[in-house]
């Protein structure tokens, strides 16, 4: 079962219209998608039938579209409810968002604008403060486009000099603070105003000499980054 923390919000953005899903809407959808009944999906998300019908409606009259579909059952009751295909889509979106999430739980979150995009090589140039650096490209977006870049602590290599490989975006900097985390060492670099952080062993620290104010690279491969247009 999928469930999505609490002080999470999705924007959903369809022709034209957006809404704010936080995790009280989101897990009443993921129920509802469960269970068939909103009875139920209302119960297991903690909040009343009425409640329940509350969240849908705003979400339907916002979006202006429809999330569930209800079937009525006979004499006997045993209606059920399910979600419509707009329903189900938000749903999957909304997960994929998750999963990215848990799978960078520990990232560098890095805000950008993006300045340029190559469709024949596959790749787009962004830029933080006064850094630029290239990653995958994404259909969806454009030139200008705000974008959330996210890169895992220990997907950043630390480099006494910068050097030739698969590496793609290398950046000097200045380490400004190291601390010992479950058997890692997390540093924290500089580069340009932009902190990013990295997780590195301690025989590399060692190996690396590291210290408060030491001048390093950084480097992380282009395929490393998930991105979320903001």
């Amino acid at each position: 079962m999928t469930e999505v923390k609490a002080g999470v919000e999705y924007k959903i953005n369809i022709d034209g219209n957006s809404f704010l899903l936080d995790e009280k809407k989101f897990n009443l959808l993921i129920y509802i998608n469960e269970s068939g009944s909103i009875t139920e999906a209302a119960k297991r998300s903690k909040i009343s039938y009425r409640t329940a019908l509350n969240y849908i409606n705003k979400i339907e009259s916002t979006l202006d579209i429809a999330i569930v579909s209800t079937k009525k059952g006979g004499s006997g009751g045993g209606g059920s409810t399910t979600l419509t295909e707009e329903g189900l889509q938000i749903l999957k979106e909304c997960k994929k968002i998750n999963a990215i999430m848990e799978l960078h739980r520990e990232t560098n979150e890095l805000e950008a604008e993006i300045l340029e995009v190559d469709r024949e090589k596959g790749v787009m140039k962004i830029q933080m403060n006064k850094l630029t650096m290239t990653i995958p490209l994404n259909k969806k977006y454009e030139v200008g486009d705000k974008i959330l870049a996210l890169i895992s602590y220990d997907n950043i290599f630390i480099m006494l000099e910068p050097q030739t490989s698969s590496i793609r975006n290398i950046f000097k900097g200045k380490v400004t603070e190291m601390r010992l985390q479950d058997e890692m060492i997390r540093v924290k670099i500089d580069i340009g105003g932009v902190d990013i952080f990295s997780d590195i062993t301690l025989s590399a620290g060692k190996d690396l000499d590291l210290g408060l104010g030491k001048e390093v690279y950084i480097g992380f491969k282009t395929l490393s980054i998930a991105t979320l247009k903001l």
